[in-house]
């Protein structure tokens, strides 16, 4: 992923600098406005990163020991991380083979009376069912997190990931479409979640630290819970603000080329691209391709292969339950999530891949597939 930054990022983040207000501030606010507005979110609270924000919307739920969190292992492992932050038990559920993302069946098949909540990803920027998650957490009576990390600019039964969720987690990072360098943020619509992850980012005060400096009296702050530094700086923002501003078009951009992309793959057989779900639309974060039996090569060899012919292709999105931070975990069986890890290669996919690029690499995949 080759994030699309230009001058006008460049003259923002100086014009920040320049300001004098180079820590949280008028632009983080401006910010979190704009971006919850664009997800159709109430409130926008702007962290250091998504992995923050998870951590905040477990706490903000007082979610903790003795608690277990349903979780994908088929996902970055900060998803799984940030349940084990709070001191709760991660319990991996598999995945669709098509999607990458849990569903109803899957959390279901791994819930316990200790369910305290669910993080369901959009993987790679496709959506998940949210209509058909959301009842089923709330018949359960359990917290759903989304975990928005790679989803703006995706869509849900018509309306932008985010819209409608209880609380969602974003990620700024330049892997993303939208990108701040680092940064996060937490939408909600409940107000009162909304102030207290305010208080949480900000080490625990009672006024934020703008508030204080904005105000002709002193200010004598209280901090009112042990809390954390998570807060973005207004750099960030400046950034973030400029990104906004190109979502749409990006959006745009990668999905005309992963039409192409299905275009030239459909005449190679045993390869199966990520495609859109029939409840939404992705913004095509991340394009994989997964490897079925009838292809001649092996996903590594691919790789290699691929690399060889200077290509910069990666192996699929990571299962934790695999990884030595999650080995004393024995989880029910992954067998999907096992299979999507060890055969799907992400392709490359960016702004500026050419249609050159785009014949080369499925060249490449056409001789192995013989």
């Amino acid at each position: 992923m080759i994030p699309q930054l230009g001058e006008e990022e460049a003259q923002a983040a100086a014009e920040a600098v320049r300001s004098g207000w180079v820590a949280q501030g008028p632009r983080v606010a401006r910010f979190e406005q704009e971006f919850a507005a664009l997800v159709g979110a109430g409130h926008g609270v702007a962290v250091s990163s998504c992995t923050t924000a998870l951590h905040l919307a477990l706490v903000v739920q007082d979610i903790g020991p003795g608690d277990e969190v349903i979780v994908p292992s088929f996902s970055f492992i900060a998803t799984a991380n940030a349940v084990r932050y709070v001191g709760a038990t991660p319990v991996f559920a598999d995945v669709d083979l098509d999607t990458g993302n849990l569903t109803v069946a899957t959390v279901d098949a791994v819930r316990t009376s200790r369910t305290r909540a669910i993080i369901a990803v959009h993987q790679g920027g496709v959506p998940f069912d949210v209509v058909a998650l959301r009842a089923a957490a709330a018949e359960w009576q359990v917290a759903l997190v989304e975990d928005a990390a790679c989803a703006a600019g995706s869509t849900a039964y018509g309306r932008p990931v985010g819209t409608g969720a209880t609380i969602a987690a974003w990620s700024f990072h330049p892997r993303k479409l939208l990108t701040t360098g680092e940064g996060g943020m937490v939408t909600t619509d409940n107000a009162d979640w909304a102030a207290r992850l305010r208080r949480l980012r900000e080490h625990g005060m009672n006024v934020s630290a703008a508030e204080r400096h904005a105000s002709a009296q002193p200010v004598l702050e209280q901090y009112l819970e042990t809390a954390f530094n998570y807060r973005m700086t207004d750099i960030q923002a400046a950034i973030g603000l400029v990104q906004l501003g190109r979502l749409a078009e990006l959006v745009r951009h990668r999905r005309a080329l992963a039409t192409r992309y299905h275009e030239l793959l459909a005449p190679i057989g045993g390869l199966v691209p990520v495609r859109d779900p029939g409840h939404g639309q992705t913004n095509f974060q991340s394009f994989w391709v997964r490897i079925d039996r009838k292809y001649a090569t092996g996903r590594d060899e691919v790789l290699a292969e691929l690399a060889a012919a200077g290509v910069s292709a990666r192996r699929g999105i990571m299962a934790a339950h695999l990884e030595p931070a999650y080995a004393e975990v024995t989880p029910a069986p992954l067998p999907v999530t096992e299979r999507l890890t060890r055969d799907s290669l992400i392709l490359p996919l960016h702004h500026a891949l050419t249609e050159d690029d785009q014949d080369h690499i499925v060249s490449v995949l056409g001789k192995l597939a013989a």
